[in-house]
């Protein structure tokens, strides 16, 4: 029985060691790689069009500065198209009053974005543009991010994703700040290594633009509350993979609420580790077989669970190699898992000082056990749990959230 209780310790602190070390090495490749470039903006002439998609379910309370964001890059030909889906409030009228084509759509049986960007894109078919480019309701676009991601998309025929950026309010509590480091290595530091390599990057649920002939053919309409990170899987398995445009950024915040944010969290992350281990992992011999770099790329960063899951699950696999080897006298499970435990450490120590020092200043670093801690009710919780997951709109304050 000992003897069984130490093989399994060492496999599974071996089976840590990948995505640890996936992890370390996007970190170590977006550390060294050149950012911000050093590159002259050119202005870019165009003929053909884009037409802006913003799903909606009242989004009342956030629309106007998304609505306007988009309209001051908006050129002759260009769209902007509102789908107010499911809505109880205003959004419709306030989307029209700002210059919108507005699609209402009301089928309460068939909740999510997904279903919403499909009814967008069945009304663009009538006159559909070069590229459809969506963006959340909650989102603040940067200026020229828009004709950058239209440049890309119709250049390379492939889907281009947007630097998607969540934010804390400026002197917000130290979860808040955290997460936000989070969200940057997630949506930013890790698709900067991929890139390095050659590899694409996930969709993440605004600022992506694809091109007509992709997302036409697309199959949108799903539930599923991570339908971003499906989309792209699917897309990488036809060989038409997101590019990573990291000097395109659209911008929203967390949740007011610390139970919005939570349920907001909860779903992402559970959503995340349920379509790698029903998704992922049975596509993983398909792309070795079928030499799909691509694939292959996005299914092993889709195996890198949410940073703070990582942690608990490394101290986790520690603390049980440690109790083995009091009990065992065998030290091979517990440096195994002190190895895992210090690539993790490098990786993130490597992401604070390239990238997260402005996010999270030293003396917030010093303040993330009681953060950690509820993570571990969180994920208990998560466990706990039964059922599929099921979209809600996120409660929130008049400038933040998220229109999942």
């Amino acid at each position: 029985m000992t003897v069984f209780a130490v093989v399994i310790g060492i496999v599974a602190n071996c089976l840590a060691l990948i995505p640890v070390g996936l992890l370390f090495v996007e970190v170590l490749l977006a550390a060294t790689s050149k950012w911000p470039p050093e590159t002259e903006e050119k202005s870019v002439r165009r003929s053909g069009a884009f037409a802006v998609i913003v799903p909606a379910h009242n989004e009342s309370a956030n629309l106007v500065p998304t609505l306007r964001d988009i309209r001051a890059q908006l050129a002759t030909g260009d769209r902007l198209v509102v789908v107010a889906d499911n809505c109880a409030d205003d959004t419709a009228e306030i989307a029209a009053r700002e210059g919108a084509e507005v699609v209402e759509r009301s089928d309460p049986s068939r909740k999510g974005k997904g279903y919403a960007l499909e009814r967008g894109v069945q009304h663009l078919r009538a006159a559909p543009p070069d590229v459809a480019i969506v963006v959340d309701a909650d989102c603040r676009v940067e200026n020229g991010a828009l004709e950058r991601l239209y440049a890309v998309a119709e250049a390379t025929g492939r889907p281009a994703q947007a630097f998607y950026s969540m934010r804390s309010a400026a002197g917000g509590a130290v979860n808040r700040q955290v997460a936000e480091f989070a969200w940057t290595l997630k949506n930013f530091i890790r698709p900067l290594g991929l890139s390095a390599l050659g590899l694409p990057c996930h969709l993440m649920g605004s600022g992506m633009a694809f091109p007509w002939s992709v997302i036409s053919s697309a199959e949108l309409g799903t539930d599923n509350v991570v339908e971003d990170l499906k989309l792209g899987v699917e897309l990488a398995l036809q060989r038409r993979p997101p590019i990573f445009c990291p000097d395109a950024g659209v911008v929203s915040y967390f949740p007011d609420s610390e139970a919005a944010a939570e349920g907001q969290r909860k779903r992402w992350e559970q959503g995340h580790v349920t379509l790698f281990l029903t998704t992922g992992l049975p596509l993983l011999p398909r792309a070795v077989v079928e030499r799909n770099r691509s694939l292959l790329g996005l299914l092993l960063d889709l195996a890198i669970p949410p940073a703070s899951m990582l942690v608990v699950a490394l101290l986790a696999l520690a603390s049980a190699s440690f109790v083995l080897f009091l009990c065992s006298g065998v030290a091979a499970p517990l440096l195994l898992g002190g190895v895992d435990i210090l690539i993790f450490a490098a990786a993130i120590g490597l992401a604070w000082a390239r990238f997260g020092q402005r996010i999270l200043p030293i003396n917030a670093v010093l303040s993330i056990l009681p953060y950690m801690v509820k993570k571990l009710v969180l994920y208990a919780r998560m466990l706990r749990h039964r059922g599929p997951l099921e979209w809600n709109r996120t409660e929130r304050g008049g400038s933040s959230g998220d229109s999942r």
